[in-house]
């Protein structure tokens, strides 16, 4: 499969991510988020397992079967920390800003996967193409966050960073434990941790919350209890194969443009609203991509 094919990939991934937001987030206000991640990574963990029990005896389903380094056993339990953190910035700074917060912390986090080769990445250098391209891309993040409504808060700035970064770092440890397992084994293995993780932390924390909106599930409709957990499982095997196959900051960015802007086609479609600096500020992060394949692609001096 050849790079064009790979950001192809990487920005229907985007899309699908869209989706798949709306569905949980629809789910969440039916019953609590903490039921809706519950649920989705049971869904997910019950295809996943159907997946290797029919494909037991195919390597290419079960993965090379090489061990597994210890700190990669526990990808699920970024899940749990990214959705409350998302949860938590929207809530204080309003959609934009949060969104751009976090496209912040996705790209610069997979930049430095990409200077650094850190967490098997292969390490990349920068020219001054890709400097403009990427400051190009940048300005489209500040233009994205100049929509916002609510009032900048620096703390809860930091949060929606952090959400970002904790994002990229758990695709790219789901990508390389694909390396060691296959795609399907590594995506079954993390829905196993995070189901795990949301269980202890919601029964803990909020468990009568949790325990309403888990009794409220036999009245919504069935679509919308399978839909997250479905779209989650294509979403987690796609970013296990492709993370590692190109530029971190590329999957970064065109994760993000594309969830933006598939976004921007649901709210127009179904709720009848749009926002100009989202969608001027995807175009520019797609044109600074572009400005970095661009510079990739011109012969080496």
């Amino acid at each position: 499969m050849n790079q064009t094919l790979y950001l192809f990939l990487d920005m229907m991934t985007g899309m699908v991510i869209s989706v798949m937001v709306v569905s949980n987030t629809l789910l969440g206000q039916a019953t609590t988020m903490g039921v809706s991640l519950i649920i989705n990574h049971l869904i997910g963990l019950t295809i996943l397992s159907f997946i290797l029990f029919l494909g037991r005896k195919s390597r290419a389903i079960n993965g090379p079967g090489r061990k597994v380094p210890w700190y990669l056993m526990f990808n699920g339990l970024f899940g749990l920390a990214i959705l409350n953190l998302n949860y938590t910035t929207v809530v204080h700074t309003g959609a934009s800003l949060a969104m751009a917060s976090t496209v912040f912390g996705q790209s610069f986090c997979s930049l430095v996967f990409d200077l650094t080769g850190w967490m098997g990445m292969q390490k990349r250098s920068l020219n001054r193409t890709k400097i403009i391209s990427l400051s190009v891309s940048a300005i489209g993040i500040i233009i994205m966050a100049s929509g916002g409504t609510a009032d900048f808060a620096f703390f809860y700035v930091l949060l929606g960073l952090l959400a970002g970064a904790l994002t990229m770092t758990q695709m790219v440890l789901n990508s390389t434990l694909a390396l060691y397992e296959g795609p399907i084994r590594a995506s079954h293995r993390n829905f196993i941790g995070g189901l795990v993780a949301g269980l202890v932390f919601y029964f803990l924390f909020q468990r009568d919350a949790t325990i309403v909106g888990l009794k409220t599930l036999p009245q919504i409709p069935l679509l919308l209890i399978i839909g997250g957990g479905t779209l989650a499982v294509f979403v987690v095997v796609s970013t296990s194969y492709v993370i590692v196959k190109i530029p971190a900051v590329y999957s970064a960015l065109l994760l993000s443009s594309a969830q933006i802007l598939m976004s921007l086609l649901i709210d127009y479609l179904f709720f009848d609203t749009f926002s100009l600096p989202l969608l001027i500020g995807a175009l520019l992060m797609l044109l600074g991509m572009a400005g970095n394949l661009a510079a990739d692609k011109k012969p080496k001096p």
